[in-house]
């Protein structure tokens, strides 16, 4: 009877210590978002595309610049083909293809490409509706924060930097 008691005593204590009776409620459950960026994705009729880490900084002049990455894991390559900030389109540069693993990244040291609201005028804390428009997925609408151009965001300008053509030096004719 002894050996019992302590057998379901012991069993009843491992299932408690390891948190296999904590249910829907466990902790471990309870994933917290690690940064500010908002994620989503459009997954339907042969289409993967994800969005992660998106969010807006309120750069200098009252211009919104666009943080983030977007990447096709779908075998067809698709296009991102306009962006916008609660309703208004902005000045997009860079590419907009979207083969397979190969992303589109807003800012940063790996950034080609570049999205700049002109007036913007938002707050920091503030939330606002970005549009994402592909060729083949269609459109997501996601709720993203505007940060302040401080701290890990203090190098974001609200400045488009358009490539720059240089000419061919003229060749000069050999005597």
């Amino acid at each position: 009877m002894r050996r019992t008691v302590s057998a379901i005593a012991i069993a009843v204590l491992a299932v408690s210590l390891s948190g296999c009776g904590a249910g829907q409620n466990a902790s471990t459950r309870q994933v917290k978002q690690v940064t500010d960026g908002v994620e989503g994705s459009i997954i339907k009729d042969g289409n993967n595309i994800k969005i992660l880490n998106l969010l807006v900084v309120a750069a200098g002049g009252g211009n919104a610049v666009l943080v983030g990455t977007i990447i096709n894991t779908a075998d067809v390559e698709d296009a991102l083909l306009g962006i916008a900030i609660n309703g208004t389109t902005v000045s997009y540069t860079g590419t907009t293809a979207l083969a397979k693993n190969t992303p589109i990244i807003f800012e940063g040291d790996r950034a080609n490409a570049k999205a700049v609201l002109r007036g913007f005028g938002g707050t920091a804390g503030s939330n606002v509706k970005v549009g994402l428009f592909f060729a083949k997925a269609g459109s997501i609408t996601l709720n993203a924060i505007v940060r302040e151009a401080k701290e890990e965001y203090a190098g974001i300008s609200g400045a488009i930097d358009v490539p720059m053509v240089s000419p061919s030096p003229t060749p000069t004719p050999t005597k």
